[in-house]
């Protein structure tokens, strides 16, 4: 694997093979000394055109951990503030020795156009492109749930409800095309304004209302962000309706099951898609989503560099 730009860019079995690579990467970071020699003089280059907090740092943390030296870009602050193009950047991050580039885009398609034009020969690893997709987001909520509900090779049995702004999310198309692939039944749930055509093609059944979609009793519920600042500005959006309809308030934590798992993939909006109550819950897996990202973006840099799984 060179590249990982869509989850299709993997087969079931080289997903379940990144997850165990992953699994076993985790216990790295319990260390001590938290370090490998895997990829020492390397040099990984985070191209970031929007902000993160988590996905940024979780992938320089990650190189790092790998002995690999990391350049973070700031587009803000960069040639790209003049109009210098993707192309342009990215061969002359390459120039300057970049074995991987970590994009970060707001134009879908973006890191697929570098890792398939012949730009550039580093690899390309998607770090969310658009509404496209957000490939390693997944694997992280794969791993995740994969270790609080099945300890095993697949998710196969498990219920995971997708719950929000359908639309703008590039998390949700990602988890789709994931879990259902290693056998889990994925739901979806939201506004019918922010519900995408085709998403029942993707693998998704389509709930109308959250609590009926509560009704099936999910192993997994996975709030997702309202994107405000994807909407256009005629999109009508109201709060106080959301909140009513679609936040995982105190009433509708109590329609889950003790064994029940709780995702965000955040940034939280507290008080809108998710409560407070619900954020802090002992059956929140939000913090855990966030460690086991470190260990699968690891685990893809490992792979897309050396070719090999790590031991």
């Amino acid at each position: 694997m060179k590249h990982l730009i869509s989850i299709r860019d993997l087969t079931k079995d080289s997903a379940v093979d990144l997850l165990d690579s992953a699994q076993r990467l985790s216990q790295v970071n319990q260390r001590t000394i938290k370090s490998l020699p895997a990829l020492r003089g390397k040099t990984v280059v985070n191209l970031f055109y929007e902000n993160s907090t988590r996905t940024r740092i979780s992938f320089e943390i990650a190189a790092k951990r790998l002995s690999a030296d990391v350049i973070n870009f700031d587009a803000q602050s960069s040639s790209a503030s003049k109009g210098e193009s993707l192309k342009d950047t990215a061969q002359t991050l390459e120039a300057l020795g970049a074995a991987a580039i970590i994009v970060r885009h707001p134009m879908s398609g973006a890191a697929h156009a570098l890792a398939n034009r012949g730009w550039v020969s580093a690899s390309i690893i998607n770090a969310g492109d658009g509404r496209h997709e957000h490939p390693t987001q997944a694997l992280l909520d794969a791993l995740t749930i994969r270790q609080l509900k099945m300890p095993g090779n697949d998710l196969a049995g498990i219920r995971v409800l997708i719950v929000g702004d359908i639309e703008h999310s590039r998390v949700a198309r990602s988890n789709i095309l994931l879990l259902s692939a290693l056998g889990a039944t994925v739901s979806v749930a939201g506004p019918s304004s922010l519900l995408p055509e085709g998403i029942e093609a993707m693998g998704a059944k389509v709930y109308k209302g959250f609590d009926e979609a509560l009704d099936e009793k999910p192993d997994v519920v996975m709030m997702l962000r309202v994107q405000l600042e994807r909407m256009q500005l005629d999109e009508a959006f109201s709060t106080r309706q959301y909140i009513a309809n679609w936040s995982l308030d105190q009433p509708r934590l109590g329609h889950l099951s003790k064994e029940a798992v709780i995702m965000h993939p955040g940034p939280m909006n507290r008080g809108l898609e998710i409560s407070n109550q619900a954020a802090n819950d002992p059956r929140s897996a939000v913090l855990r989503q966030v460690e086991n990202g470190l260990a699968v973006r690891m685990a893809v840099l490992h792979r897309a560099l050396s070719g090999e799984d790590a031991d």
